[in-house]
């Protein structure tokens, strides 16, 4: 594990590459530092120990979406076109959207608590009981599969949407080309 300096120098780091993408008017180059962010953030999450959750991000962060925008870049053109006044109204929502989250960040237990009620009611049901009530010996696979296994399907049914959507866009794309050059 990557002690608390390294961890502090990833969220800088991502906090630098967050701000580069804001201020980034050519598309690929969005689209490569997008990736970037989330292979910081994957080596993150690696550093505070959630491997399954830094190989997800991976996996589908900086791999599957880079390729995804990719192909969208390929069709709209790699120049974002300027905005014709300031946008005032969405920055002011932003960030009152932020502060909104960092308030209800107030209510939380800290991080790491032992009394927290996750540790004290959850966790300890799912490590003893898992195996007898899933019949799974993994307790990872068990609560993804198991006890949260409608919201992973709710996550699968949005990814396979969306790249349904993306092969849908791409196909005609093709067919318009295939339709001009005939």
């Amino acid at each position: 594990m990557i002690e608390t300096p390294g961890i502090a120098a990833l969220f800088v780091m991502l906090a630098a590459v967050a701000v580069a993408v804001a201020r980034q008017r050519n598309l690929f180059g969005v689209v490569v530092l997008t990736g970037t962010y989330s292979f910081l953030m994957a080596t993150a999450l690696a550093a505070l120990d959630a491997a399954d959750v830094a190989m997800t991000e991976a996996a589908v962060g900086a791999g599957i979406s880079t390729v995804l925008f990719l192909g969208a870049l390929n069709l709209v053109g790699s120049l974002e076109s300027k905005p014709m006044e300031r946008p005032w109204i969405p920055l002011v929502l932003s960030l009152f959207t932020g502060m909104l989250l960092v308030y209800g960040t107030y209510g939380l237990p800290a991080f790491s608590d032992p009394h927290a009620p996750i540790h004290t009611h959850v966790v300890p049901r799912y490590l003893q009981e898992g195996l007898a009530e899933t019949g799974v010996p993994n307790i990872v696979t068990a609560v993804l599969a198991s006890y949260r296994g409608y919201d992973t399907l709710g996550e699968t049914t949005v990814v396979f949407t969306a790249g349904i959507g993306v092969i849908t866009l791409l196909r005609r794309r093709r067919k318009k080309k295939e339709e001009g050059g005939s």
